[in-house]
């Protein structure tokens, strides 16, 4: 939830600002470790609660990337953790970044270690970049571990940003091929097939069939309109459930060609996370632990968190992967065994990752590469179809009539 307080610091100097807290006692208790004497304190969050000011307001990857490449270059330049966020904050194009620094900077200057003001926002940083500034902090390589942080995170959005930017495409090619062939029942064929009645002919079968579609169509077009409304909100309450997102992942995975594509999007993040982190010298228990709830598929998550129990009860890393071979490729598994064997597990995962985001830029190429010809003649067939089903009997009877 999100406060909105005015305090008097120990200067005596009113203050103004926004907290994120998860109620009102927190953010009350938050204020006054700060050493703050509260004026008045009131919730914001109700104000903005409405969906379209929520998407607006969120921090996207792209901003914690560059957040993360500029505070690994103020570290480096020797500048105060408080220094670093204050002046980030003050400068943050994001308002809502720029409110989250504020509060860090806030925290830091309480007494907070960098690590534990990031995990107070974890809509903002994820586990695993909160594991990864621990570990940064307790072996002093803060800047390096931004660093690392802005590189991974750069690499995931670029590979995450080409996925769905290929996916756009033949979405809007099939959203336009159903809005033609839509028009083309509703507006084009009653008007051809009123000649075709009016003349009592009998048409064929396959004009037959086109004339009762395009009459479905224009009586009971609204019922379908409806329909797809029902399902579009049954889909998004499925989505808020967690059964219901295991079972769309699992239906997105199993869609020829963007399935694979999606497999090969996971295990390439799989990959680079595990690499980046056992490097940093995070136990593995707890990076595949982290990894599972980074990894953005319900499906896999599933399957790290078996994997993870499967290394606690003393199995090795591609031993517990092995029981989940449908979504694991054997060469992937092999490999890490090839790691484990030889002390080099963390560079057998940056090759994995290397590979797979290769496997990702092949796909997306290829992917891109075939579906407008397929969708060009996939649209042209239709409209053709329905096209001479209708005006091959206005044809024929014009010819009659000469």
């Amino acid at each position: 939830m999100l406060f909105k307080y005015k305090v008097v610091d120990d200067k005596g100097i009113s203050k103004e600002g926004e907290i994120d807290a998860p109620n009102r006692d927190m953010a009350v208790s938050g204020l006054q470790r700060r050493g703050l004497i509260i004026i008045s304190i009131a919730d914001e969050s109700k104000s903005k609660s409405f969906l379209f000011f929520s998407f607006l307001g969120k921090v996207s990857m792209k901003d914690i990337v560059i957040l993360s490449r500029q505070i690994s270059t103020l570290f480096e330049a020797q500048v105060s953790a408080l220094k670093v966020f204050t002046m980030l904050a003050a400068n943050a194009e994001n308002k809502i970044l720029s409110r989250k620094l504020t509060d860090i900077g806030d925290d830091l200057q309480a007494g907070y270690s960098i690590s534990g003001a990031l995990a107070k926002h974890p809509d903002v940083f994820s586990d695993f970049y909160i594991n990864m500034v621990k570990v940064g902090e307790e072996t002093g390589k803060l800047n390096e571990v931004f660093d690392h942080l802005a590189n991974y995170l750069n690499r995931q959005y670029t590979l995450t940003s080409k996925t769905r930017n290929a996916l756009i495409y033949p979405v809007f090619v099939i959203c336009t091929f159903f809005v033609v062939m839509g028009l083309m029942f509703v507006v084009v064929i009653p008007k051809l097939s009123a000649i075709i009645l009016d003349s009592g002919q009998e048409p064929p079968i396959y004009t037959k069939i086109v004339i009762g579609l395009s009459s479905f169509f224009v009586h009971y077009g609204f019922l379908v309109i409806i329909f797809l409304i029902l399902l579009g909100i049954w889909l998004w309450r499925l989505s808020r459930t967690e059964k219901g997102k295991i079972s769309l992942d699992k239906m997105r995975l199993s869609i020829p060609v963007v399935g694979n594509l999606y497999r090969k999007l996971y295990l390439s993040r799989i990959a680079d996370n595990m690499d980046t982190m056992l490097t940093s010298g995070i136990p593995i228990v707890r990076a595949i632990d982290i990894t599972a709830e980074v990894v953005g598929s319900r499906v896999y998550k599933e399957i790290l968190k078996n994997v993870a129990d499967g290394v606690k009860s003393g199995l090795s890393f591609s031993t517990a992967f092995e029981k989940h071979t449908l979504q694991v490729p054997g060469i992937m598994i092999q490999m890490i065994k090839v790691g484990e064997e030889t002390g080099s597990l963390g560079q057998i995962l940056k090759t994995l990752a290397d590979f797979y985001k290769r496997e990702v830029d092949d796909a997306i190429d290829t992917l891109v590469g075939l579906i407008e010809p397929v969708m060009i003649v996939i649209l042209g067939l239709g409209v053709g179809i329905l096209l001479v089903s209708v005006l091959m009997p206005i044809y024929n009877l014009a010819g009659g009539i000469q």
